[in-house]
Protein backbone atom coordinates (compact mmCIF):
# COMPACT_ATOMS: atom_id res chain seq x y z
CA UNK A 1 0.00 0.00 0.00
CA UNK A 2 0.72 3.68 -0.62
CA UNK A 3 1.28 6.12 2.23
CA UNK A 4 -0.12 9.48 2.17
CA UNK A 5 0.61 12.32 4.29
CA UNK A 6 -0.74 15.91 5.44
CA UNK A 7 -4.34 15.51 3.53
CA UNK A 8 -6.02 18.51 5.20
CA UNK A 9 -9.71 17.95 5.16
CA UNK A 10 -12.84 20.42 6.37
CA UNK A 11 -13.88 19.38 10.39
CA UNK A 12 -17.56 18.10 8.66
CA UNK A 13 -16.29 16.23 5.56
CA UNK A 14 -18.21 13.70 4.08
CA UNK A 15 -17.64 9.81 3.97
CA UNK A 16 -16.08 9.89 0.17
CA UNK A 17 -14.01 12.68 1.00
CA UNK A 18 -10.62 10.51 2.05
CA UNK A 19 -11.09 8.63 -1.45
CA UNK A 20 -11.31 11.92 -3.43
CA UNK A 21 -8.65 13.61 -1.83
CA UNK A 22 -6.23 10.19 -2.21
CA UNK A 23 -7.04 10.04 -5.80
CA UNK A 24 -6.23 13.63 -6.47
CA UNK A 25 -2.96 13.66 -4.66
CA UNK A 26 -1.88 10.99 -6.50
CA UNK A 27 -3.71 12.24 -9.88
CA UNK A 28 -5.58 9.06 -10.72
CA UNK A 29 -8.97 8.71 -10.97
CA UNK A 30 -11.58 7.65 -8.37
CA UNK A 31 -12.20 4.27 -9.47
CA UNK A 32 -8.69 3.68 -9.21
CA UNK A 33 -8.55 4.06 -5.46
CA UNK A 34 -9.73 0.07 -3.96
CA UNK A 35 -8.38 0.87 -0.43
CA UNK A 36 -8.26 3.70 1.96
CA UNK A 37 -7.10 2.85 5.19
CA UNK A 38 -6.56 5.72 7.90
CA UNK A 39 -2.81 5.85 9.36
CA UNK A 40 -3.62 9.05 11.18
CA UNK A 41 -6.04 11.57 11.75
CA UNK A 42 -5.03 15.25 13.73
CA UNK A 43 -6.17 18.40 13.39
CA UNK A 44 -4.74 21.58 13.26
CA UNK A 45 -6.09 24.48 14.89
CA UNK A 46 -2.95 27.08 14.84
CA UNK A 47 -6.19 29.37 13.19
CA UNK A 48 -9.19 28.99 15.32
CA UNK A 49 -11.88 30.22 12.53
CA UNK A 50 -9.84 27.61 9.75
CA UNK A 51 -9.86 24.30 12.21
CA UNK A 52 -9.05 21.14 9.80
CA UNK A 53 -8.48 17.72 10.28
CA UNK A 54 -5.09 16.22 8.71
CA UNK A 55 -4.41 12.45 7.60
CA UNK A 56 -2.21 10.15 6.82
CA UNK A 57 -3.71 7.46 4.60
CA UNK A 58 -2.60 3.99 3.65
CA UNK A 59 -4.02 3.83 -0.15
CA UNK A 60 -4.25 0.72 -2.25
CA UNK A 61 -4.86 1.25 -6.22
CA UNK A 62 -6.60 -0.94 -8.59
CA UNK A 63 -4.18 -3.13 -10.27
CA UNK A 64 -2.14 -1.88 -13.25
CA UNK A 65 -2.35 2.23 -11.59
CA UNK A 66 0.40 3.38 -11.32
CA UNK A 67 1.19 5.80 -8.72
CA UNK A 68 3.52 8.91 -8.83
CA UNK A 69 7.48 7.37 -8.23
CA UNK A 70 7.96 9.82 -5.18
CA UNK A 71 5.07 8.31 -3.18
CA UNK A 72 6.42 5.96 -0.21
CA UNK A 73 4.58 3.04 0.68
CA UNK A 74 3.00 1.88 4.09
CA UNK A 75 6.06 0.88 6.80
CA UNK A 76 6.01 -2.43 8.10
CA UNK A 77 5.20 -2.42 11.41
CA UNK A 78 5.10 -5.87 12.21
CA UNK A 79 6.53 -6.95 15.86
CA UNK A 80 9.14 -9.71 15.02
CA UNK A 81 10.89 -10.88 18.22
CA UNK A 82 14.40 -11.06 18.43
CA UNK A 83 14.18 -14.48 19.90
CA UNK A 84 12.13 -17.79 21.00
CA UNK A 85 11.79 -19.89 23.98
CA UNK A 86 12.86 -23.26 23.06
CA UNK A 87 10.14 -25.42 25.29
CA UNK A 88 10.98 -26.12 28.51
CA UNK A 89 14.71 -25.08 28.46
CA UNK A 90 14.51 -21.92 30.28
CA UNK A 91 13.99 -20.74 33.80
CA UNK A 92 10.76 -18.51 34.02
CA UNK A 93 11.51 -14.70 34.47
CA UNK A 94 10.05 -12.72 36.99
CA UNK A 95 8.33 -9.32 36.47
CA UNK A 96 8.08 -7.17 39.64
CA UNK A 97 4.93 -5.05 38.80
CA UNK A 98 1.84 -5.03 37.15
CA UNK A 99 1.80 -1.65 35.36
CA UNK A 100 1.88 -0.49 32.04
CA UNK A 101 5.35 -1.88 31.90
CA UNK A 102 5.50 -4.97 33.50
CA UNK A 103 2.62 -6.13 31.70
CA UNK A 104 4.22 -5.20 27.96
CA UNK A 105 7.44 -6.85 29.38
CA UNK A 106 5.37 -10.19 30.48
CA UNK A 107 3.26 -9.94 27.65
CA UNK A 108 6.15 -9.82 25.38
CA UNK A 109 8.00 -13.11 27.41
CA UNK A 110 5.14 -14.39 27.06
CA UNK A 111 4.87 -14.26 23.74
CA UNK A 112 8.17 -15.38 22.98
CA UNK A 113 7.67 -18.52 25.15
CA UNK A 114 9.45 -18.13 28.63
CA UNK A 115 6.15 -18.29 30.54
CA UNK A 116 7.48 -15.27 33.28
CA UNK A 117 5.77 -14.75 36.84
CA UNK A 118 4.27 -11.45 37.55
CA UNK A 119 4.35 -10.47 40.81
CA UNK A 120 1.89 -7.81 41.93
CA UNK A 121 1.83 -6.44 45.24
CA UNK A 122 -1.21 -5.03 45.28
CA UNK A 123 -4.86 -6.53 44.53
CA UNK A 124 -6.79 -7.59 41.04
CA UNK A 125 -7.28 -4.63 39.06
CA UNK A 126 -11.65 -4.58 40.07
CA UNK A 127 -10.72 -5.33 44.28
CA UNK A 128 -8.26 -2.55 43.59
CA UNK A 129 -10.88 0.23 42.00
CA UNK A 130 -12.97 -0.86 45.32
CA UNK A 131 -9.91 -0.15 47.83
CA UNK A 132 -9.13 2.94 45.67
CA UNK A 133 -13.06 4.75 45.91
CA UNK A 134 -12.94 3.67 49.86
CA UNK A 135 -10.31 6.48 50.02
CA UNK A 136 -11.93 8.84 48.11
CA UNK A 137 -15.87 8.33 49.36
CA UNK A 138 -14.79 7.44 52.77
CA UNK A 139 -11.15 8.52 53.29
CA UNK A 140 -10.15 4.76 53.96
CA UNK A 141 -6.54 4.30 52.68
CA UNK A 142 -5.14 0.88 51.96
CA UNK A 143 -1.84 1.75 51.79
CA UNK A 144 -1.07 -1.65 49.43
CA UNK A 145 -4.00 -0.93 47.03
CA UNK A 146 -4.49 2.03 45.62
CA UNK A 147 -3.82 4.35 42.77
CA UNK A 148 -0.69 3.78 42.69
CA UNK A 149 -0.26 0.09 43.50
CA UNK A 150 -2.38 -3.07 42.39
CA UNK A 151 -2.80 -4.57 38.95
CA UNK A 152 -2.79 -1.80 36.14
CA UNK A 153 -0.32 0.06 38.05
CA UNK A 154 -0.79 4.14 38.03
CA UNK A 155 -1.71 4.46 34.62
CA UNK A 156 -4.94 3.10 34.86
CA UNK A 157 -6.40 5.81 36.99
CA UNK A 158 -4.83 8.34 34.86
CA UNK A 159 -6.46 9.98 32.11
CA UNK A 160 -5.32 7.34 29.70
CA UNK A 161 -3.34 9.06 27.56
CA UNK A 162 -1.14 6.88 24.81
CA UNK A 163 0.81 9.20 23.45
CA UNK A 164 4.56 10.19 23.63
CA UNK A 165 7.86 12.22 22.53
CA UNK A 166 10.04 8.97 22.46
CA UNK A 167 12.07 7.86 19.49
CA UNK A 168 10.33 4.19 18.39
CA UNK A 169 12.20 3.94 14.87
CA UNK A 170 11.41 0.06 15.78
CA UNK A 171 7.42 1.24 16.28
CA UNK A 172 6.78 -0.56 19.57
CA UNK A 173 4.66 2.15 20.09
CA UNK A 174 2.39 0.46 17.66
CA UNK A 175 3.04 -2.87 19.22
CA UNK A 176 1.75 -1.39 22.66
CA UNK A 177 -1.63 0.39 21.17
CA UNK A 178 -2.25 -3.40 19.31
CA UNK A 179 -1.79 -5.42 22.17
CA UNK A 180 -4.56 -2.46 24.24
CA UNK A 181 -6.70 -3.00 21.11
CA UNK A 182 -6.51 -6.95 21.30
CA UNK A 183 -7.60 -6.78 24.84
CA UNK A 184 -10.55 -4.31 24.11
CA UNK A 185 -9.77 -0.73 23.96
CA UNK A 186 -11.09 1.24 21.02
CA UNK A 187 -9.37 0.22 17.55
CA UNK A 188 -9.36 4.71 16.90
CA UNK A 189 -6.06 4.79 19.15
CA UNK A 190 -4.24 3.08 16.31
CA UNK A 191 -4.55 6.34 14.39
CA UNK A 192 -5.73 9.46 16.45
CA UNK A 193 -3.13 12.20 17.27
CA UNK A 194 -3.31 11.93 20.73
CA UNK A 195 -5.31 8.92 22.02
CA UNK A 196 -6.52 8.25 25.08
CA UNK A 197 -8.63 5.41 26.84
CA UNK A 198 -9.79 6.59 30.24
CA UNK A 199 -10.15 4.53 33.37
CA UNK A 200 -13.15 2.61 33.11
CA UNK A 201 -12.18 0.92 29.52
CA UNK A 202 -8.54 0.82 30.99
CA UNK A 203 -9.78 -1.84 33.80
CA UNK A 204 -10.87 -4.10 30.91
CA UNK A 205 -7.52 -3.79 29.14
CA UNK A 206 -5.97 -4.68 31.91
CA UNK A 207 -8.02 -7.54 32.44
CA UNK A 208 -7.44 -8.29 29.16
CA UNK A 209 -4.06 -8.61 29.08
CA UNK A 210 -3.71 -10.68 31.92
CA UNK A 211 -6.28 -12.95 30.04
CA UNK A 212 -3.22 -13.08 26.97
CA UNK A 213 -0.28 -13.74 29.38
CA UNK A 214 -2.35 -16.70 31.15
CA UNK A 215 -3.02 -18.15 27.73
CA UNK A 216 0.25 -18.21 27.11
CA UNK A 217 1.53 -20.00 30.05
CA UNK A 218 2.28 -16.76 32.39
CA UNK A 219 1.65 -16.73 36.13
CA UNK A 220 -0.03 -13.90 38.11
CA UNK A 221 0.28 -13.69 41.75
CA UNK A 222 -1.19 -10.45 43.41
CA UNK A 223 -0.61 -9.30 47.00
CA UNK A 224 2.80 -10.41 46.43
CA UNK A 225 4.96 -7.32 47.60
CA UNK A 226 8.79 -8.26 47.05
CA UNK A 227 11.01 -8.30 50.76
CA UNK A 228 14.32 -9.09 49.14
CA UNK A 229 16.09 -10.13 46.26
CA UNK A 230 18.68 -12.79 46.97
CA UNK A 231 22.35 -12.45 45.54
CA UNK A 232 25.17 -14.67 44.26
CA UNK A 233 28.63 -13.80 45.62
CA UNK A 234 29.18 -12.32 41.86
CA UNK A 235 26.26 -9.96 42.35
CA UNK A 236 23.61 -12.13 40.27
CA UNK A 237 20.29 -12.92 41.22
CA UNK A 238 19.34 -16.16 42.80
CA UNK A 239 15.94 -16.04 43.73
CA UNK A 240 12.81 -13.27 44.92
CA UNK A 241 11.66 -13.39 48.55
CA UNK A 242 7.88 -12.17 49.06
CA UNK A 243 6.88 -11.03 52.19
CA UNK A 244 4.84 -14.24 53.34
CA UNK A 245 8.36 -15.86 52.97
CA UNK A 246 7.99 -17.79 49.16
CA UNK A 247 10.87 -18.14 47.82
CA UNK A 248 11.46 -17.72 43.57
CA UNK A 249 14.08 -18.93 42.05
CA UNK A 250 14.94 -16.95 38.99
CA UNK A 251 17.99 -15.43 37.18
CA UNK A 252 16.60 -13.07 35.73
CA UNK A 253 14.16 -10.06 37.14
CA UNK A 254 12.22 -7.43 35.08
CA UNK A 255 12.06 -4.22 38.12
CA UNK A 256 9.07 -2.43 36.61
CA UNK A 257 7.75 -1.33 40.02
CA UNK A 258 6.39 2.75 39.41
CA UNK A 259 7.53 5.78 40.91
CA UNK A 260 5.92 5.25 44.62
CA UNK A 261 7.65 1.97 45.66
CA UNK A 262 9.54 3.48 48.26
CA UNK A 263 9.99 0.36 50.52
CA UNK A 264 11.23 -0.81 47.39
CA UNK A 265 13.74 1.89 46.83
CA UNK A 266 14.83 1.40 50.35
CA UNK A 267 15.41 -2.79 49.71
CA UNK A 268 17.62 -1.80 46.66
CA UNK A 269 19.67 0.98 48.18
CA UNK A 270 20.57 -2.00 51.40
CA UNK A 271 21.09 -4.65 48.55
CA UNK A 272 23.95 -2.24 47.27
CA UNK A 273 21.83 -1.70 43.43
CA UNK A 274 23.12 1.28 42.23
CA UNK A 275 21.39 3.91 42.06
CA UNK A 276 21.16 7.73 41.48
CA UNK A 277 19.43 10.65 42.54
CA UNK A 278 17.40 12.23 39.64
CA UNK A 279 15.13 15.41 38.84
CA UNK A 280 11.34 15.44 39.27
CA UNK A 281 8.46 18.28 39.82
CA UNK A 282 5.98 19.30 42.23
CA UNK A 283 3.29 21.75 42.44
CA UNK A 284 -0.21 21.45 42.47
CA UNK A 285 -3.05 20.75 40.42
CA UNK A 286 -5.32 23.36 38.79
CA UNK A 287 -9.14 23.28 37.59
CA UNK A 288 -11.07 25.41 34.98
CA UNK A 289 -14.23 24.94 33.45
CA UNK A 290 -13.57 22.62 30.32
CA UNK A 291 -15.55 25.10 28.69
CA UNK A 292 -13.08 27.73 29.05
CA UNK A 293 -10.28 25.84 27.95
CA UNK A 294 -12.39 24.19 24.58
CA UNK A 295 -13.08 28.40 23.85
CA UNK A 296 -9.90 29.53 24.40
CA UNK A 297 -8.41 26.57 22.17
CA UNK A 298 -11.32 25.97 19.25
CA UNK A 299 -12.85 29.10 19.16
CA UNK A 300 -16.28 28.81 17.68
CA UNK A 301 -15.77 25.19 16.82
CA UNK A 302 -15.63 24.75 20.71
CA UNK A 303 -17.71 21.47 21.19
CA UNK A 304 -17.45 20.06 17.96
CA UNK A 305 -17.61 16.02 18.23
CA UNK A 306 -14.49 15.51 16.16
CA UNK A 307 -12.26 17.87 18.01
CA UNK A 308 -13.91 16.57 21.78
CA UNK A 309 -12.64 18.70 24.85
CA UNK A 310 -9.48 20.53 24.38
CA UNK A 311 -6.27 19.97 26.05
CA UNK A 312 -3.63 22.38 26.49
CA UNK A 313 0.37 22.19 26.78
CA UNK A 314 1.90 25.02 28.72
CA UNK A 315 5.44 25.95 29.92
CA UNK A 316 7.56 29.15 31.35
CA UNK A 317 10.40 29.88 32.22
CA UNK A 318 10.76 31.89 35.49
CA UNK A 319 13.06 34.53 36.64
CA UNK A 320 14.07 32.73 39.04
CA UNK A 321 15.55 30.10 36.80
CA UNK A 322 12.75 27.34 37.56
CA UNK A 323 10.71 25.94 34.52
CA UNK A 324 7.17 25.88 35.40
CA UNK A 325 5.12 23.38 33.03
CA UNK A 326 1.38 21.68 32.88
CA UNK A 327 1.88 17.95 33.34
CA UNK A 328 -0.42 15.27 33.11
CA UNK A 329 -3.25 17.66 31.22
CA UNK A 330 -7.03 15.71 32.11
CA UNK A 331 -9.97 17.52 29.73
CA UNK A 332 -13.15 16.59 31.16
CA UNK A 333 -11.69 14.96 34.40
CA UNK A 334 -11.57 14.84 37.62
CA UNK A 335 -8.60 15.56 40.10
CA UNK A 336 -8.02 12.64 42.67
CA UNK A 337 -6.39 11.29 45.74
CA UNK A 338 -2.67 9.50 44.70
CA UNK A 339 -1.04 8.52 48.00
CA UNK A 340 0.01 4.78 49.05
CA UNK A 341 0.78 6.40 52.18
CA UNK A 342 -0.56 6.94 55.87
CA UNK A 343 -0.76 10.73 56.49
CA UNK A 344 0.21 12.04 52.87
CA UNK A 345 -2.01 13.93 50.51
CA UNK A 346 -0.88 13.70 46.86
CA UNK A 347 -2.65 14.48 43.98
CA UNK A 348 -2.98 12.86 40.15
CA UNK A 349 -5.37 13.95 37.45
CA UNK A 350 -7.99 11.54 35.72
CA UNK A 351 -10.71 11.63 32.82
CA UNK A 352 -13.15 8.97 31.44
CA UNK A 353 -13.34 8.12 27.77
CA UNK A 354 -15.70 10.59 27.35
CA UNK A 355 -13.63 13.13 28.90
CA UNK A 356 -17.15 14.31 29.76
CA UNK A 357 -16.86 15.67 33.30
CA UNK A 358 -17.59 19.77 33.87
CA UNK A 359 -13.43 20.54 34.86
CA UNK A 360 -10.21 20.42 32.94
CA UNK A 361 -7.12 19.79 35.57
CA UNK A 362 -3.73 19.29 35.22
CA UNK A 363 -0.51 19.90 37.05
CA UNK A 364 1.46 23.05 37.21
CA UNK A 365 4.54 21.84 38.30
CA UNK A 366 8.01 23.23 39.19
CA UNK A 367 10.98 21.07 38.21
CA UNK A 368 13.75 20.37 40.87
CA UNK A 369 16.99 18.62 40.82
CA UNK A 370 19.22 16.60 43.65
CA UNK A 371 20.99 19.95 44.70
CA UNK A 372 17.27 20.90 46.07
CA UNK A 373 17.20 17.91 48.47
CA UNK A 374 20.80 17.37 49.33
CA UNK A 375 21.57 13.93 51.56
CA UNK A 376 21.71 10.46 50.43
CA UNK A 377 20.60 8.85 47.99
CA UNK A 378 16.99 8.29 48.74
CA UNK A 379 16.59 12.32 49.43
CA UNK A 380 14.10 13.02 47.16
CA UNK A 381 12.02 10.70 48.86
CA UNK A 382 11.73 11.94 51.80
CA UNK A 383 11.18 15.34 50.06
CA UNK A 384 8.26 14.10 48.35
CA UNK A 385 7.07 12.97 52.12
CA UNK A 386 7.52 16.32 53.67
CA UNK A 387 5.65 18.18 51.54
CA UNK A 388 2.75 15.25 51.52
CA UNK A 389 2.64 15.34 55.22
CA UNK A 390 2.61 19.13 55.03
CA UNK A 391 -0.69 18.72 52.16
CA UNK A 392 -2.49 16.30 54.68
CA UNK A 393 -2.22 18.72 57.89
CA UNK A 394 -3.17 21.20 55.53
CA UNK A 395 -6.21 19.92 54.18
CA UNK A 396 -7.37 18.75 57.87
CA UNK A 397 -5.91 15.18 58.76
CA UNK A 398 -8.60 13.23 57.09
CA UNK A 399 -7.23 12.45 53.43
CA UNK A 400 -8.79 15.67 52.09
CA UNK A 401 -6.49 18.19 50.46
CA UNK A 402 -5.53 22.15 50.71
CA UNK A 403 -6.82 24.12 47.95
CA UNK A 404 -7.42 28.27 46.87
CA UNK A 405 -8.95 30.13 44.29
CA UNK A 406 -6.00 31.01 41.76
CA UNK A 407 -7.43 35.00 42.45
CA UNK A 408 -6.47 34.69 46.24
CA UNK A 409 -3.14 32.48 45.27
CA UNK A 410 -1.58 35.49 43.23
CA UNK A 411 -2.97 38.09 45.86
CA UNK A 412 -1.68 35.66 48.73
CA UNK A 413 -4.21 35.71 50.49
CA UNK A 414 -6.15 32.72 52.00
CA UNK A 415 -8.99 31.65 50.45
CA UNK A 416 -12.31 31.12 53.11
CA UNK A 417 -14.61 29.50 50.08
CA UNK A 418 -14.53 28.52 47.22
CA UNK A 419 -16.69 29.96 43.83
CA UNK A 420 -18.42 29.15 40.60
CA UNK A 421 -15.38 26.45 40.11
CA UNK A 422 -16.32 23.32 41.89
CA UNK A 423 -13.10 21.45 43.33
CA UNK A 424 -13.60 17.71 42.08
CA UNK A 425 -10.76 15.96 44.38
CA UNK A 426 -12.23 13.69 46.97
CA UNK A 427 -12.70 13.06 50.00
CA UNK A 428 -13.16 16.96 49.75
CA UNK A 429 -10.70 20.17 49.04
CA UNK A 430 -10.55 22.43 52.15
CA UNK A 431 -9.99 26.07 51.34
CA UNK A 432 -6.34 27.92 52.68
CA UNK A 433 -3.41 29.57 52.25
CA UNK A 434 -0.86 27.28 49.82
CA UNK A 435 1.74 29.45 49.88
CA UNK A 436 3.65 27.21 52.96
CA UNK A 437 2.69 24.09 51.15
CA UNK A 438 5.32 24.16 48.26
CA UNK A 439 9.11 25.29 48.71
CA UNK A 440 9.15 29.25 48.07
CA UNK A 441 10.95 29.16 44.86
CA UNK A 442 8.18 26.92 43.47
CA UNK A 443 5.33 29.32 44.95
CA UNK A 444 7.14 32.12 43.64
CA UNK A 445 7.69 30.69 39.67
CA UNK A 446 3.80 29.33 39.91
CA UNK A 447 2.91 32.89 40.73
CA UNK A 448 4.89 34.17 38.02
CA UNK A 449 3.70 31.48 35.38
CA UNK A 450 -0.05 31.84 35.99
CA UNK A 451 -0.51 35.21 34.20
CA UNK A 452 1.74 34.09 31.56
CA UNK A 453 -0.06 31.09 30.99
CA UNK A 454 -3.72 33.29 30.89
CA UNK A 455 -1.85 34.99 27.75
CA UNK A 456 -1.92 31.86 25.78
CA UNK A 457 -5.33 30.37 27.64
CA UNK A 458 -7.77 33.91 28.03
CA UNK A 459 -9.26 32.14 31.73
CA UNK A 460 -6.59 30.87 32.62
CA UNK A 461 -5.52 32.97 35.56
CA UNK A 462 -9.52 33.81 36.29
CA UNK A 463 -9.99 34.36 40.45
CA UNK A 464 -12.60 31.15 40.42
CA UNK A 465 -9.68 28.56 39.01
CA UNK A 466 -8.76 25.95 42.07
CA UNK A 467 -5.34 24.94 43.00
CA UNK A 468 -5.22 22.17 44.83
CA UNK A 469 -2.21 20.64 46.41
CA UNK A 470 0.00 18.87 46.22
CA UNK A 471 1.39 16.90 42.97
CA UNK A 472 4.50 15.64 44.04
CA UNK A 473 4.72 12.06 42.36
CA UNK A 474 5.32 13.03 38.64
CA UNK A 475 8.21 10.89 38.45
CA UNK A 476 10.49 8.61 40.52
CA UNK A 477 13.13 10.35 42.51
CA UNK A 478 15.86 7.68 41.93
CA UNK A 479 16.90 5.94 38.67
CA UNK A 480 17.94 2.30 38.87
CA UNK A 481 20.97 3.02 36.80
CA UNK A 482 21.51 0.60 33.80
CA UNK A 483 23.85 -0.35 31.28
CA UNK A 484 23.80 -1.27 27.70
CA UNK A 485 22.25 -4.41 27.62
CA UNK A 486 18.94 -3.03 30.08
CA UNK A 487 21.48 -4.96 33.05
CA UNK A 488 21.90 -3.00 36.09
CA UNK A 489 25.13 -1.13 35.90
CA UNK A 490 26.23 -3.99 39.14
CA UNK A 491 23.75 -6.39 39.44
CA UNK A 492 23.87 -9.34 37.04
CA UNK A 493 20.41 -10.43 35.95
CA UNK A 494 18.35 -7.27 37.22
CA UNK A 495 16.69 -5.43 34.83
CA UNK A 496 15.12 -2.11 35.91
CA UNK A 497 12.43 -1.03 34.17
CA UNK A 498 9.84 2.22 33.22
CA UNK A 499 8.86 5.03 35.20
CA UNK A 500 10.03 3.80 38.56
CA UNK A 501 13.59 3.04 36.92
CA UNK A 502 13.08 6.73 35.86
CA UNK A 503 13.25 5.10 32.24
CA UNK A 504 9.67 5.99 31.45
CA UNK A 505 6.40 8.64 31.69
CA UNK A 506 3.81 7.71 30.62
CA UNK A 507 1.70 4.45 29.95
CA UNK A 508 2.92 4.30 26.23
CA UNK A 509 6.55 4.76 26.91
CA UNK A 510 6.52 2.67 29.90
CA UNK A 511 4.88 0.10 27.95
CA UNK A 512 7.90 0.73 24.83
CA UNK A 513 10.56 0.06 27.88
CA UNK A 514 8.80 -3.14 28.83
CA UNK A 515 9.21 -4.43 25.33
CA UNK A 516 12.72 -3.32 25.50
CA UNK A 517 13.98 -4.66 28.60
CA UNK A 518 11.35 -8.00 27.78
CA UNK A 519 13.76 -8.41 24.86
CA UNK A 520 16.66 -8.36 26.55
CA UNK A 521 15.72 -11.08 29.31
CA UNK A 522 14.92 -13.41 26.73
CA UNK A 523 18.39 -13.10 25.08
CA UNK A 524 19.93 -13.14 28.47
CA UNK A 525 18.15 -16.47 28.63
CA UNK A 526 19.04 -18.04 25.60
CA UNK A 527 22.49 -17.55 26.03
Amino acid sequence: MLRLTELKLPLDHGPDALRVAAAERLGVPLGAVCEVHVARRGYDARRKRDIHLVYSLDVALADGVQAPADVPTTPDTTYIPPVRATPGKHPRPVVIGAGPCGLMAALTLAEMGFRPIVLERGKIVRERTKDTWALWRRSVLTPESNVQFGEGGAGTFSDGKLYSGIQDKRHLGRKVMTAFVEAGAPEEILYVSKPHIGTFRLVTVVEGIRTRIEALGGEYRFGARVEDIVLGADRSVRKVVLADGTELETPAVVLAIGHSARDTFQMLLRLGVHLDPKPFSIGFRIEHPQAVIDAARFGPFAGHPVLGAADYKLVHHASNGRSVYSFCMCPGGRVVAATSEAGCVATNGMSQYSRAEFNANAGIVVGIGPEDYPGDILAGVEFQRFWERRAFLAGGGDYCAPGQLVGDFLAGRASVDFGSVVPSYKPGVRPTDLSDSLPDYAIAAIREALPVFARQIPGYAMDDAVLTGVETRTSAPVRITRGRGMESLNTQGLFPAGEGAGYAGGILSAGVDGIRVAEAVARMLVG
